[in-house]
């Protein structure tokens, strides 16, 4: 999908070899920006799950495969479009991975998952996440991507934060989008994680993710990653 539905509230592979081609999406949006689900690269994904030597950087990302918008049509992604950039991410720098895995999948299709991120936002709801949380006790620094639905994260995201304690953190907000941009997410971030330092975030269309690097490069520099 791509951006759009109210805006309200709000991120494994082992990617370490993910790089410039996995893909996601973008559920979500409102009526003037309909056309949803980021499009993307498409590649597979590393071995799942993740942990290692990520010296005290630790990557969570949601991202969702299948249909997605792509330059006002649609198209088939195997791997979503924030999974491409979070790859990029650990082809880049040391990290620790987790992909959050809704226990109930979002379906492939895209105007479903459009009409259920709707009822989720609508609801205020908390999708439960399939795999355990991580402990990110030992982690200065997360990062956190999502692609934008309804000019918003999808509302796992919160599901997410809830979860884990990141009091204390840095965290970097990373999204994929279709039409509506970082969408605030960062400031949304801010205002729930009141005791978190919460720097500005890197927002990257979906259709062009594979061409991202320039711009990731920046980012991870000027927050001292790269």
């Amino acid at each position: 999908m791509t951006d759009s539905i109210p805006r309200r509230t709000l991120l494994t592979a082992g990617i370490g070899a993910l790089a410039a081609g996995l893909a996601a999406c973008s559920p979500g949006q409102r009526p003037q920006d309909r056309p949803s689900i980021g499009g993307g690269t498409e590649t597979t994904p590393s071995p799942e799950t993740t942990t290692g030597s990520g010296a005290g950087v630790l990557l969570v990302f949601f991202s969702r495969a299948g249909e997605n918008y792509y330059y006002g049509d649609r198209r088939y992604l195997e791997i979503g479009n924030t999974a491409v950039l979070a790859g990029m991410i650990t082809d880049r720098i040391a990290c620790d991975t987790y992909e959050i895995e809704p226990s109930d999948p979002y379906p492939e299709a895209y105007d479903p998952t459009v009409d259920r991120n709707s009822r989720e936002q609508e609801d205020d709801a908390r999708p439960a996440i399939a795999n355990p949380l991580p402990d990110v006790s030992a982690y200065d620094i997360v990062l956190l991507g999502s692609p934008v639905w309804g000019s918003r994260a999808p509302m796992i995201m919160s599901t997410f934060i809830d979860g884990v304690d990141l009091a204390g953190k840095t965290v970097l907000p990373f999204v994929t989008y279709a039409v509506s941009g970082m969408s605030g997410i960062d400031e949304d971030y801010r205002r729930t994680l009141p005791d978190t330092e919460v720097r500005d975030g890197l927002a990257v269309r979906g259709e062009t993710v594979s061409e991202a690097g320039p711009d990731l490069d920046e980012w991870l520099t000027t927050n001292d990653l790269a």
